[in-house]
């Protein structure tokens, strides 16, 4: 492995990290820019979209459906996503190919868990998401994830 390729995991590793802080802030526009401009956002069995406002749209759906479920006595919605294993599975200088696991915690237990499926694209200086597959592969029964998917 070479210097530059280790650079480049980094930098798609910068990305991930950008898009869950943002998204667990709330802050779809910063989401949305770990996009390509015409990046795709797919969530199985949910949405497909594609381009940056699209997206956004998409999610303000997604947090609308958040604020309508009353988070447990006690507590406030807090949403964390936790990622993990993330596995390279082509590293070229124009495309990469990664797959990783998430949990997303709520204030009170882990809500939902799944697979994002990446691949992400030389965009500057930085390596955006060309299309993010994303699946839910299983939650609490009284999760989000579940109730709305």
């Amino acid at each position: 492995m070479t210097i530059e390729e280790l650079l480049v995991r980094e930098a798609v590793r910068d990305t991930y990290a950008r898009y869950n802080h943002a998204g667990d802030r709330g802050q779809l526009a910063e989401l949305a820019a770990c996009f390509a401009e015409d990046g795709v956002l797919e969530v199985r069995n949910r949405f497909t979209a594609t381009g940056r406002d699209a997206i956004v749209t998409s999610l303000k759906t997604v947090a609308g459906e958040l604020t309508h479920h009353e988070p447990p006595p006690g507590t406030h919605h807090i949403v964390r996503h936790y990622v993990a294993n993330l596995l390279f599975t082509h590293v070229s200088p124009t495309r990469i190919e990664s797959s990783a696991y998430y949990v997303v915690f709520f204030a009170d237990a882990p809500d939902h868990w799944g697979r994002y499926r990446d691949v992400l694209v030389p965009v500057d200086d930085r390596w955006l998401f060309a299309h993010r597959y994303v699946t839910v592969d299983g939650g609490r029964a009284e999760g989000l994830a579940l109730m709305t998917g």
